[in-house]
């Protein structure tokens, strides 16, 4: 089935910046559409970011609005989260997910069929 791998995480300062990366070895991730999620010790998994499978459809939460910025290169078959002014509230283990509606752009994870296994990002000085 289906398997998604993350990448790009790592401990950066406040303000800096990173670049999250999602790819599904072996299969055609365009025909899926894909949402970024993360979870903070002793918080519930909350939405970050989601976009279609054309790339012309995207949500974006209020807590990351005008930092985070989601798009993807069908023809590369990844998807990225571009991640700028981080702040420390944002330190989370971030999951890329995949869904079989290719034209949703819901951000909600039920929706969602497929996860990866998660990337860390830490924030701090």
């Amino acid at each position: 089935q289906l398997q998604l791998v993350e990448s790009g995480g790592g401990l950066v300062q406040p303000g800096g910046s990173l670049r999250l990366s999602c790819a599904a070895p072996g299969f055609r991730l365009d025909y899926y559409a894909v949402g970024w999620f993360r979870q903070a010790p002793g918080k519930e998994r909350e939405s970050v970011s989601c976009v279609d499978g054309d790339g012309d459809r995207t949500n974006v939460s209020n807590s990351v609005k005008g930092r985070f910025t989601i798009s993807r290169d069908n023809a590369k078959k990844m998807v990225y989260l571009q991640m700028d002014n981080l702040k420390p509230e944002d330190t989370a283990v971030y999951y890329c997910a995949a869904s079989q509606k290719t034209y949703l752009s819901n951000c909600w994870s039920p929706l969602y069929d497929y996860w990866g296994q998660g990337t860390q990002v830490t924030v701090s000085t």
